[in-house]
């Protein structure tokens, strides 16, 4: 009986993964790869935003609003990657080309942002403001070094 739940499992997240990587480059158009990813950075702005705002005094700290924020981040920072597409830089982005022709280093910031929005979901469930904080600017960081190099103004 176990065998066959291993079996089952094994299946199911296989399944899972290949039903993911067929998705991954499902667009029809360009514009909607760009559409896409622009909505994630879009979502990811306004939780981050809103983070910023409690961390600066801007509005009143909720720890369990910032845990919630820092989830999504970390949730959607997975989306945006799989809508840089080849062609997609042409169009209205404000992707620079040299994401396709540095592809790998674009991959490892974006893997990054991934990393770093993780830590930050974790230390918002603690009640370490210094460590939350902490995590906020690595990840804001990161969002910004990625921008300086790799996005039009």
């Amino acid at each position: 009986m176990k065998k066959n739940l291993k079996i089952a499992i094994l299946a199911c997240i296989t399944g899972s993964v290949l039903a993911t990587t067929a998705q991954a480059n499902n667009f029809k158009e360009t514009d909607d790869a760009i559409h896409y990813r622009q909505s994630a950075f879009s979502l990811m702005a306004y939780n981050f935003g809103d983070m910023g705002a409690m961390l600066k005094g801007k509005k009143p700290f909720d720890a369990q609003v910032f845990s919630l924020r820092a989830e999504n981040v970390a949730a959607l920072s997975k989306l945006p990657l799989e809508g840089f597409i080849a062609g997609s830089d042409k169009g209205e982005t404000g992707a620079l080309s040299k994401i396709w022709t540095e592809k790998s280093d674009f991959d490892a910031k974006m893997k990054q942002l991934q990393q770093d929005s993780a830590a930050l979901a974790i230390a918002a469930k603690s009640d370490d403001r210094k460590a939350i904080k902490q995590a906020f600017m690595k990840t804001a960081k990161n969002c910004k070094g990625c921008h300086d190099v790799y996005k039009k103004d």
